[in-house]
């Protein structure tokens, strides 16, 4: 029995995307993520295959509420509207929608995730290879959906092929939570119409 409300699992699940599109934005613009930690919450996310609750899915709630943070600057228009950000937001969320409803790509996904969580769990492969790996899944299912999130940055920094598995690897993840947001009854209406309940819901999250 979950102890979040309905509003606050989703809003767990849409700060997974949230995360994903700051991590994507942090590794092209730097090369590398700060906290390096957030990659680590979102890599977690990507390979949980059966969790116990929608929380367990990122490990903890505390790992999450920077991205919940951010998400709730955005919803109540109190923080720096970051354009680029909402721009990855909604591509991910997009892809999602195509993903879904190609059962081709659904199916060769999963089959796909679980062999990297056996890599990663049984095989203890390093974490850059798991990177790398979940990076060309990225390129071999998503890319072909189409349209391409396009990502801006540091030229320097988009060139090294280590940076492009890993904001690929990162807007998997980022994928993988919209899925759960919209098992969890998410809807994009939802951004304009129920606002004020999404807010309140992370400002619930925030305060455990």
């Amino acid at each position: 029995m979950s102890h979040f409300s309905v509003w606050e699992e989703r809003m767990i699940a849409l700060g997974g995307v949230c995360l994903a599109a700051v991590c994507a934005q942090q590794l092209a613009r730097r090369g590398e993520i700060q906290p390096a930690e957030h990659s680590d919450v979102l890599i977690h996310a990507l390979l949980s295959m059966n969790p116990e609750s929608t929380e367990a899915v990122f490990g903890d709630l505390e790992s999450l509420k920077p991205a919940l943070r951010l998400l709730r600057g955005q919803l109540s228009g109190e923080g720096a509207k970051d354009v680029e950000q909402t721009r990855y937001v909604v591509g991910m969320l997009a892809l999602e929608r195509r993903l879904m409803n190609n059962q081709k790509a659904l199916a060769n996904l999963g089959r796909s995730l679980q062999q990297i969580e056996r890599q990663q769990n049984d095989f203890a492969f390093e974490p850059s290879l798991i990177i790398e790996n979940a990076g060309k899944l990225y390129m071999d299912v998503i890319s072909p959906l189409g349209p391409r999130i396009q990502i801006s940055g540091n030229p320097d920094y988009l060139r090294r092929v280590e940076v492009q598995y890993h904001i690929r690897t990162m807007l998997l993840a980022g994928i993988r939570s919209a899925v759960l947001w919209r098992q969890l009854g998410g809807k994009r209406r939802q951004v304009i119409f129920s606002r004020r309940r999404m807010v309140d819901a992370i400002d619930s999250l925030l305060k455990r």
